[in-house]
């Protein structure tokens, strides 16, 4: 089955499961008319890239929000930080009235603002993320913590945000966990001790990460796995976990995106993560 698309309407919830049963079977859930508008001097942001060129994106991170990455004058640079800061609010409020069940349950983690086009050049296929993949992070193991992104398309020019989805996490598993890498425990406690990892590296986290790589590097599984094409207008609002809902991102520029963290024993259904799918694909819990 590939990752269903659920449409949300701001009065609420469209008829059927809860969105946040929806979410954790692996959905995408589209918010067409939440407003996030801009002030006269914010639509600058729009304009032209305010982005030093060193990273792809421009972010808020941590307790004070400082703003890395970004160009333009003081005044600019802090008008960006803000509007950044108001998006991680809108993602807040977001989760609170449409997502209940996580209220004062997630962490909210750095904010972005992403005014390139989707990076087509010939990266390698590990960076390219126009290739179906998982989310995994490899210096930031996230253990028994779940992903959880929240996106806007803010394009002024009517230029959708391009995505691809693919099949359900189990089933992609059950192809690829077979033949991955076994985990080194003691390889984990040396990456974390050599500061190569934030934290030491879990079961989970080594798998997710060659999962990444696998699932990127096999070209005849990008283009005949089962996956759907989907449009994101400007003004849409998007929010999936990202660590379950395979993906790909095909084109656009200009866009926000907020990142949060949820404990898997948070979940209303905690054997939905992938955590514990990846262990039911082994037969065993994960260590």
């Amino acid at each position: 089955m590939i990752s269903p698309i659920v449409s949300v309407s701001r009065e609420g919830p469209s008829p059927g499961p809860s969105l946040v049963e929806a979410l954790e079977g692996g959905a995408v859930l589209r918010f067409s008319d939440l407003d996030f508008p801009f002030s006269p001097f914010e639509e600058r942001f729009v304009e032209r890239p305010f982005a030093d060129g060193k990273a792809k994106n421009v972010n808020i991170r941590g307790a004070t929000a400082e703003l890395r990455g970004a160009a333009g004058t003081a005044e600019e640079q802090e008008a960006l930080r803000q509007l950044l800061i108001r998006y991680r609010a809108f993602a807040e409020a977001l989760v609170t009235r449409y997502l209940p069940a996580y209220a004062g349950k997630v962490a909210f983690a750095g904010t972005s603002y992403r005014p390139f086009e989707v990076d087509r050049r010939k990266l390698s296929w590990r960076r390219d993320d126009t290739r179906l993949h998982v989310d995994a992070f490899p210096s930031n193991p996230i253990g028994e913590k779940r992903i959880l992104r929240i996106f806007r398309n803010i394009n002024p020019q009517g230029e959708p945000r391009l995505w691809r989805v693919g099949e359900d996490f189990a089933s992609m598993a059950g192809k690829f966990v077979p033949a991955l890498p076994g985990y080194s425990p003691l390889s984990a406690r040396l990456l974390a001790a050599l500061k190569i990892t934030k934290a030491r590296r879990s079961e989970y986290d080594h798998l997710m990460l060659h999962l990444h790589d696998a699932l990127k590097r096999d070209m005849d599984y990008q283009a005949n796995a089962p996956q759907a094409d989907v449009r994101f207008a400007p003004g849409e609002t998007w929010v999936t976990f990202s660590d379950l809902v395979m993906h790909g991102a095909m084109g656009g520029r200009y866009m926000l995106e907020q990142t949060a963290y949820l404990a898997v024993k948070d979940q209303a259904d905690p054997e939905r993560s992938p955590q514990r799918i990846l262990a039911r694909t082994l037969g065993r819990p994960l260590r």
